[in-house]
């Protein structure tokens, strides 16, 4: 509402350093993208925005954003936001404010100085509930206040933009790729990248390539958890992960199912041969839970009990079991719906399971236990 004082350049510049870019999450002052603010005599305030490209899909949200921090600055009366596109040069800079001058882009999760903790999501087999259990953790943990990341590493059978419920497109900028949100998480998928439901046919190199840009070329911010839906068993992408982010953390995802035990067991003990850390077993479909209260096991029981206690055998230190999540219809449910369990019915038995396992990750400090240091203990 206008009043007898006007508002100042100075005042609305203020205002607008609290707006941040959802896709870059920092504030578009500091990106560049105010281009002009202009006061007139009755308060009324025209201003000008860059978007990074022309086919911005968030340009509604950020003129929402911007209307809305400048309203609440005194003497305030009409306000026009007007949107514009960087030229090339704007964007250059962008890019190197964002990412530096370097030639290649770097995977940051891998430089020495990374606080990001990256959690791969294994699993022997398939259908074991490995993708659920990954987006469900995400979104228990971006709940929590963290800054979190999901790529869908399962190229041939990815799943994570349908369970997040978000079919968005990523915006490039340059060589850089801006990942869309859902549920406060940051996510990046082939199927972003391909029409409709079309197979991905790809070999070994193609697959270390999308892998290395997904990481190197999305510009994912200051990330807390990254999380890396892994497809099933031992085959290229985990090693391409294990070479590309050699202090990725394993979560191994069973059911207890002795069978099903034993092929996950695999799946956790390809952290001998990559010297990469063990985090934990998580025991998906462990019980139904009936109508009038008791417990029925259809998969059987212990096969996530076995698990962690052979890999704590094999590489010398704790790998402990970190939950046991009841089989629950809606748990399947909310991925096909694209709202994860954890945020529709946190209270639920298999949504409190799932957030207690968040909890434990959230609290996590990086140290060596579990780390295979590599060590010859058989020489003299």
């Amino acid at each position: 509402m206008s009043t007898d004082v006007l508002p100042t350049e100075s005042t609305i510049r203020s205002a607008l350093s609290g707006v941040t870019d959802p896709e870059i999450g920092k504030p578009i002052t500091e990106l560049g993208m105010v281009k002009s603010i202009d006061i007139a005599a009755d308060g009324a305030v025209d201003i000008g925005i860059y978007l990074t490209t022309a086919g911005c899909p968030l340009r509604t949200e950020i003129t929402q954003r911007v209307t809305t921090a400048v309203a609440d600055v005194a003497g305030v009366g009409a306000i026009a936001v007007e949107l514009d596109v960087m030229d090339d040069a704007q964007r250059t800079e962008l890019r190197k404010s964002l990412r530096g001058d370097r030639a290649e882009a770097v995977i940051p999760f891998a430089q020495p100085g990374s606080l990001t903790r990256v959690y791969a999501v294994a699993s022997g087999k398939g259908g074991v509930g490995k993708s659920s259990v990954t987006v469900n953790l995400a979104a228990a943990l971006a709940e929590k206040g963290l800054t979190v990341g999901v790529l869908d590493a399962d190229i041939y059978g990815h799943s994570v933009p349908r369970m997040l419920g978000n079919d968005a497109k990523p915006t490039q900028v340059e060589k850089m790729i801006m990942p869309p949100s859902a549920h406060g998480v940051k996510f990046i998928s082939i199927a972003q990248f391909t029409s409709g439901n079309t197979p991905v046919v790809w070999r070994g190199p193609m697959l270390h390539r999308a892998l290395q840009q997904f990481l190197a070329d999305v510009y994912w911010g200051d990330l807390d958890i990254l999380l890396l839906d892994l497809p099933p068993g031992t085959g290229d992408v985990a090693i391409s992960i294990a070479q590309l982010i050699p202090g990725a953390e394993i979560l191994v995802v069973t059911t207890p199912q002795q069978a099903a035990a034993e092929v996950a067991e695999r799946a956790g003990a390809i952290a001998l041969q990559t010297r990469q850390k063990i985090l934990g077993v998580v025991e998906n479909m462990s019980w139904m839970e009936l109508p009038d209260g008791t417990r029925m096991e259809p998969f059987g029981s212990g096969g996530g009990e076995v698990v962690a206690e052979r890999l704590s055998r094999a590489v010398g230190a704790e790998v402990p079991l970190l939950g046991q999540i009841p089989l629950d219809p809606t748990l399947r449910e909310g991925g096909d719906a694209g709202v994860p369990l954890v945020l529709s019915a946190p209270a639920s038995s298999a949504g409190s399971a799932l957030r207690a396992v968040a909890d434990r990750l959230a609290v996590r400090r990086r140290g060596l236990a579990g780390m295979s240091l590599g060590i010859d203990t058989t020489r003299s």
